[in-house]
C-alpha cells in the first residue's frame, strides 16, 4: 500500500463546497485514491491562488470545508489524531488522513493558533508556502538573507512540543536551515526533489538532502513536472530522483509525496506553473501510483526497499513525532 505525504484535495473540497456540493471525498476522490493503492495520506489546508491576498480568510474556509467534509467521510477516510491511529483506520479499509498546514500565512502571526489547529486534528505544519509571512520565508521569495523569525522559532517549539510533524518543503535556503537549527525532532520535506538534477528553488541540495536524513526525516518524491525535469517531466525522470537520493543518502530516508494537481482548476495551478504542462507523462494522477512502484522493482529497489519508501518511512517519522 501507499502512503502520499501531501494532496491538495482539500482545496478541491473547500470550492465545491462552496458550491453547495457535499461528499466531494467520496464522489471524487476515493476512488481513485483506492485504485492507485493509497492507504494513507496527508491532506493540507492551503490558502491558493487567487485568495492569497487575505490569506485568513481563506484558511478559515478551508479549516471549515474540511471539518464539515470528514463528518460526512467517516465511511472511507478517519483523522489521525496519533500514530495508532493509521492502523486502525488502514484495517476497516478506510483511508487514514493526517491534516497538515500547508503554510501558516493565515494565522497573522498569532502562535497560539497553532493550539487551536492541534485540537482540530491537525498534526503537520510547513511555517510558509511561498510567500514570506510572519513566521517564515518561503521559495517564491527574493529575499535570501530573510529564514525563520523569532515568532517563526516560537512556532516550530510549540509545535514540536505538542507533536506535530514539521516540513520544510516550500521553504527558502535560509528557511530550511533556520529550522534545521532550531527542531530537535526529524523533520520532512514532503513534496520536494532534487535541485542537482533539476535546479529550482524547490528542490534540494545535497546538503539538505542529507540533513533531513541526518536527523531521520523524509523527503517525498513529487510528481509536479516543473520540480523533475525541465524539458522532459516523466515517470522514468522522476525515478532518477529516487535514485539519486538512494545513492547519496540511503532508502530509509525517502517517501511519496506526489502533489498532484490533476483536480485543480488552471486559474490556480498557472498562478505558480512554470512549463507548459501541470501533468507529468506516465504519472498524471493518483491511479498510476501503482505503475510507478512497478518501476521502482525494474530499477532494482528490493521489496524491502519499496515498502519502506512506499509508506514505512514517512510512518516510521510520524510514530516518533505524534506518538
Amino acid at each position: 500500500m501507499n502512503f502520499d505525504a501531501h494532496s491538495d484535495i482539500l482545496t478541491d473540497v473547500t470550492i465545491r463546497r462552496l458550491r453547495g456540493e457535499k461528499n466531494v471525498f467520496k464522489k471524487y476522490h476515493f476512488e481513485r485514491l483506492k485504485k492507485g493503492m493509497v492507504n494513507g495520506t496527508i491532506l493540507v489546508i492551503w490558502v491558493d491562488p487567487p485568495y492569497t491576498g487575505n490569506p485568513t480568510s481563506r484558511m478559515l474556509q478551508v479549516l471549515g470545508a474540511a471539518c464539515e467534509e470528514m463528518e460526512e467521510m467517516n465511511d472511507c477516510a478517519g483523522v489521525v489524531y496519533k500514530y495508532d491511529d493509521i492502523k486502525k483506520i488502514q484495517d476497516s479499509g478506510r483511508i487514514a488522513v493526517l491534516l497538515g498546514m500547508e503554510g501558516m500565512s493565515g494565522l497573522g502571526g498569532n502562535v497560539s493558533f497553532i493550539n487551536v489547529l492541534y485540537r482540530l486534528g491537525v498534526r503537520h505544519g510547513m511555517l510558509t508556502w511561498n510567500e514570506e509571512n510572519e513566521f517564515a520565508t518561503g521559495a517564491g521569495s527574493p529575499n535570501k538573507e530573510r529564514g525563520v523569525t523569532p515568532l517563526g522559532i516560537e512556532a516550530l517549539k510549540r509545535m514540536e512540543k505538542l507533536g506535530m510533524v514539521v516540513d520544510v518543503s516550500h521553504s527558502n535556503e535560509k528557511t530550511f536551515w533556520d529550522i534545521y537549527e532550531n527542531t530537535e525532532k526529524p523533520f520532512i520535506a514532503s513534496h520536494s526533489n532534487v535541485y542537482k538534477l533539476c535546479p529550482v528553488p524547490r528542490n534540494l541540495k545535497d546538503d539538505q538532502i542529507k540533513a533531513v536524513a541526518e536527523r531521520g526525516g523524509v523527503i517525498g518524491i513529487n510528481a509536479w513536472p516543473d520540480f523533475i525535469d525541465k524539458d522532459e517531466p516523466s515517470a522514468e525522470n522522476l525515478l532518477r530522483h529516487v535514485v539519486y537520493i538512494a545513492d547519496l543518502v540511503g532508502t530509509d530516508y525517502i517517501c511519496f509525496g506526489f502533489d498532484f494537481c490533476d483536480f485543480l482548476s488552471e486559474d490556480t495551478t498557472q498562478s505558480f506553473q512554470a512549463g507548459e504542462s501541470a501533468s507529468t507523462s506516465g504519472l498524471e494522477d493518483a491511479t498510476k501510483i501503482p505503475k510507478f512502484v512497478k518501476m521502482l522493482a525494474e530499477k532494482g529497489f528490493s521489496s524491502d526497499d519499496i515498502e519502506k519508501i512506499t509508506h514505512k518511512n514517512i510512518e516510521r517519522v510520524i510514530k516518533e513525532v505524534i506518538k
